[in-house]
């Protein structure tokens, strides 16, 4: 049994590390690079979009699979609700679960800005500057929740790890 739990939680710490690590280096790393290039702004843009798509081929597969093994170790203390209500596990726990649904809603919503649509409307330059300017912001400031998101949700982990 402490194989398959091992197993486990090296999925699930190699899913967050994807899930993270990823969105840090494009927050972090890559939107700056990005933001100081000389580059016209639907150039940047179409690079960032492109860059996002292909990150979310590796990472949406990874936060699936993150929550899923998520939801299974955590399965015990949902089980129990006198637990997960009256203890700082399962407090934690909670609190984890619900940021989790704003990671996924923010995602979702970060999504569906650059939808396919307009991602062709970029591409094609049928969109204002000032269009432009709004999606960008839009773009950034849901990037930066999901990143700010998740790493409060990889803290809480390491919080539930250590016994709570």
């Amino acid at each position: 049994m402490a194989i398959e739990q091992a197993i486990l939680t090296w999925i699930h710490i190699t899913c967050a590390a994807i899930w993270v690590g990823g969105s840090l280096f494009i927050g972090v790393v890559f939107a700056p690079i990005l933001k100081k290039m000389s580059m016209p702004i639907e150039e940047r843009l179409q690079l960032m979009i492109k860059v996002g798509r292909r990150f979310n081929k590796l990472a949406v597969p990874a936060l699936i699979i993150l929550m899923v093994t998520g939801m299974y170790q955590a399965h015990l203390i949902l089980q129990k609700s006198d637990l997960l209500l009256e203890s700082s596990y399962g407090n934690i726990l909670v609190i984890k679960i619900i940021l989790v649904v704003a990671l996924i809603t923010t995602f979702a919503i970060h999504v569906r800005v650059i939808r396919k649509d307009v991602e062709e409307k970029i591409m094609s330059k049928q969109i204002s500057d000032d269009q432009l300017q709004v999606l960008r912001k839009k773009i950034i400031i849901l990037g930066e929740i999901t990143v700010v998101l998740s790493v409060i949700i990889l803290f809480l982990a390491a919080v539930l790890n250590s016994g709570g």
